[in-house]
This record gives C-alpha cells, structure tokens and sequence, in this order.
C-alpha cells in the first residue's frame, strides 16, 4: 500500500508514474486528499480499492467526487466462474475468491469460520460501529436464519435483546457493509413500499450457512434449504450483474395478503417489468406456476418467468419456463 510520505515525494518528481493503485485506502484516509491534488496537478490515475465502505464515507472520499468512477466486486459470478462452476458447491460453500486456492472441504470449512469471526465480527467491532455489541453478535447469528425470507423486526428484536429501532440499524450495518442486502416490498406507491418490511439475503451463500453452523451438513437437493439457497443465489446474481454491467435494474418482491408470492420483479428500463419466480428443481409442473398464472390475469402487459434447473425451455399459459442460465440471458442479465 502506498504510504503518504511516498505519495508527497511524487509532488517534486519531474516524471510521474501513469497509474497508481493503493489497496485498503480507508486505513489511511488522509491519502485522498494527496490523491485529490495530484489528479489535479499531475494527471495521474489511480486505483484505489477498500474493504469498508462507511470508512470511506467517514474519510473524505467525497473529496474525489467527480473525478472517479465507483464500483463494487462481489464474491464471483457464474459467468466468472466458466467451466469450472459448479451450482451444488456454490450453493454450499459461495464465492468467495479464496476459496478457490483450497482443494479440501475442511479447509473450505475453517476459511468460512475464520472470515466470519475476523472480518465480519471484529471489522464491525473495530469500526465502532454500534455501541452494544453483545446484541449485534447475536443478531449476525439470528439474521442467517432470516436469510431468502421476509424481516420480522420486532421477533428479532426480542431473539437478540435489543429493540426494534436498533435491529433495523443493524440490517442498515449489513447493507452499508455490503454484508447483506435487502429487497424491498414492490408497490406502484413508494410511500408504501418503504413501509413494509424487505426480504434480507446474506451476500454469500457460503457466508449464510458457515453463521448458520451447517457448512458440516451435506447440502440435499429438494430441502427448504436447498430452495432458499437456490433463490438466494439468483437474487445475488441479479444483482451483481445488474452492477456490472451498470443495467440500472431495479428489484423488489410481492406478497399479496392470501399468500401469493413473486420471488423477484425487475424494473427494467425500456423494457416490460418482469415478474419472476424461482424454483430449484429440475422439472417444473403445473402447480409450480400458480402464482405467475394469477398475476398474469390481471396485468397481462407484464413478461413472466420461471426459472430453475429444469432443461426444459418452452412457453406455457404466457410464462417463460426457462433453466436459470437462460433465464439471465433473456433478462437482460447476460449477453446470449
């Protein structure tokens, strides 16, 4: 990482280096205003990347506002991934890059359970985050279990000993950490969108299931928690996708007060908003489609997919049956 002295040597130097990169940038957050004066006077381009993002606010990083572009890495993609993705692994252990350099389970196993005591327990201590931090360990625990479903603020809140303002901090912490996001209620009305509660998914799969204590449990095939897995993998996709490629995609679910349920609807621009349905198995039946059949009734101007791990591509009652790969292509997620 660049030290500040050598960034101030670069002031008197007559030949400039061209580009520039500093990792963890927030450690020292009085770099940028270095970087922001040498942008100005000697034109030099930097990369600069950082693993906390409240740090950063916190240091000044508005001060490049303008002059940089923002972007955000994920832990990897399917089309990242090529060949050597494997859905069943990824359900079970995610993406993160490191874990590519292990070949055995049981150091996949300790990787996890390190990452979660040292980066996501202790990073969040060591920012100071919140004030209480023996509810906040507790709520890491309670909101793996809350992950691919719907937030319920106030049994939370109970769960953990804290109250409901202070959970909703918390899943507050975990978006602007990039832990977590949350996917709002849809609602034509943005007033009401805000006020019911989101669904909340864990950035990684991996990450879920090591706080959940099950990276030990063989993952099954046709389990709730193969399904949750499934839809919390396509959600994650979506999104980091729709990053990417700067799609300016937008998402939300809905659930209607008899139950119905839309996994994901994606605001696209330009084009028909799609409302999306997510089922892990390999064959899709009739029953499987209710949901989409009866919102299609009644706005029938919308596209409608379900995708899954069904090989099967084809048409039924206007709903796009697809396998997931080629579901994200006829998105708009992938180019096909």
């Amino acid at each position: 990482m660049a030290s500040l002295a050598w960034l101030k040597s670069i002031l008197n130097q007559k030949k400039s280096p061209e580009w520039v990169i500093i990792d963890e940038v927030q450690k020292i957050p009085k770099l940028l205003d270095i970087v922001h004066h040498l942008i100005e006077t000697k034109k030099i381009k930097f990369a600069l990347t950082g693993s906390s993002a409240r740090k950063l606010k916190r240091g000044s990083a508005n001060l490049l506002a303008g002059r940089a572009f923002a972007f955000e890495l994920f832990p990897l993609t399917h089309l990242e991934l090529k060949n050597d993705f494997d859905l069943h692994r990824y359900l079970t252990y995610g993406g993160l890059p490191t874990l590519t350099d292990f070949s055995k389970d049981t150091d996949v196993h300790n990787y996890l359970k390190t990452y979660i005591s040292t980066y996501l327990k202790e990073e969040i201590q060591a920012e100071q985050i919140v004030r209480k931090l023996k509810p906040f360990r507790l709520f890491l625990d309670v909101a793996a279990q809350m992950n691919a479903k719907i937030v319920n603020y106030s049994k939370i809140a109970q769960d953990v000993g804290a109250d409901t303002k202070s959970v909703q901090n918390y899943f507050e912490i975990l978006k602007d950490t990039h832990i977590g996001i949350l996917l709002n209620a849809h609602d034509n009305s943005l007033r009401k969108r805000q006020k019911q509660n989101p669904k909340f998914y864990y950035f990684d799969t991996g990450v879920g299931r090591s706080l959940n204590r099950r990276l030990n449990l063989p993952l099954k095939k046709g389990t709730f928690e193969y399904g949750d897995l499934f839809e919390q993998f396509l959600i994650l996709e979506m999104h980091r996708l729709n990053s990417y490629f700067s799609l300016d995609y937008q998402f939300s679910y809905l659930q209607t007060n008899n139950n119905l349920e839309i996994d994901v609807i994606v605001e696209r621009p330009g084009m028909s908003t799609a409302f999306v349905e997510i089922k892990s198995s390999d064959k899709i039946l009739e029953q499987d489609l209710s949901s989409l059949k009866s919102f299609r009734r009644d706005f029938p101007k919308n596209d409608y997919f379900c995708l899954s791990n069904d090989p099967d591509s084809r048409t039924q009652n206007g709903i796009e049956i697809l396998n997931w790969k080629k579901g994200l292509e006829e998105l708009g997620f992938v180019a096909g």
